[in-house]
């Protein structure tokens, strides 16, 4: 195992920024808040089959289509359009999961490079870390759509591994998603899952080789392993 302190790439929607507040988004255009996790679903899905497919198109882009489908059901309070634009326009305003400014000051602190590698776009993510003081924090922000493919295509690992200069091997994907800890990890990644809600990981991924419950707990996890 390499002794050296990881470059540390960090997933965005969900892993960094709270996306509970766009079920309200979705209430105030008179939806149903719960079809905001359908349609963060449907999203990423439909996002995985352009990849798999060869082709690569916007995460807003897909995001506002699958709304359209959503709300062809719905009686929207707005006309569909409007709704949209005002749905998507609640991933701009979202904030950071309350353990994320300080884990990430102990990470930078322990010597460790920050980078984010995200399906969704590199300007809201720097809008995200900007508003909550830790952009300093990060030396790139990384968005698949300048790479090959989406994650969790190997393609989009291995970009960001040459935008970093680094090999695959001397970079940890820190995410809450299983997707993304098995992409990164067939990518030859080290991995740490972060489980906020206490989940069972799928036994049919390959198993992350930290497990933390809060960000503020890698920095101890990632010194004892050295």
């Amino acid at each position: 195992m390499t002794t050296a302190m990881p470059v540390i790439v960090f997933d965005v929607n969900e892993t960094l920024s709270d996306m509970s507040p766009m079920g309200e988004r979705f209430r105030q255009v008179g939806a149903p808040s719960e079809l905001a996790k359908l349609w963060f679903a449907t999203l990423l899905r439909d996002g995985f089959a352009l990849t798999a497919s060869g082709d690569n198109r916007p995460f807003a882009a897909i995001g506002a289509d699958v709304l359209r489908e959503l709300f062809a059901g719905v009686e929207v309070t707005r006309p569909v359009e409007a709704a949209v634009e005002h749905v998507m326009g609640g991933m701009s305003g979202l904030r950071v999961h309350p353990d994320v400014p300080d884990g990430i000051r102990a990470l930078a602190a322990a010597g460790c490079r920050l980078i984010t590698l995200s399906n969704g776009s590199a300007r809201i993510a720097g809008k995200l870390l900007g508003e909550a003081g830790i952009r300093d924090q990060f030396e790139l922000l990384l968005s698949v759509e300048d790479a090959p493919a989406w994650k969790p295509a190997r393609a989009s690992y291995e970009y960001a591994a040459a935008a970093s200069g680094v090999e695959p091997v001397n970079m940890l994907l820190v995410a809450v998603h299983p997707w993304d800890i098995h992409g990164a990890a067939r990518a030859g990644l080290r991995t740490a899952w972060l489980n906020r809600a206490g989940a069972s990981y799928p036994a049919h991924f390959e198993v992350p080789e930290f497990s933390v419950t809060a960000l503020t707990e890698l920095p101890d996890a990632l010194a004892a392993a050295r």
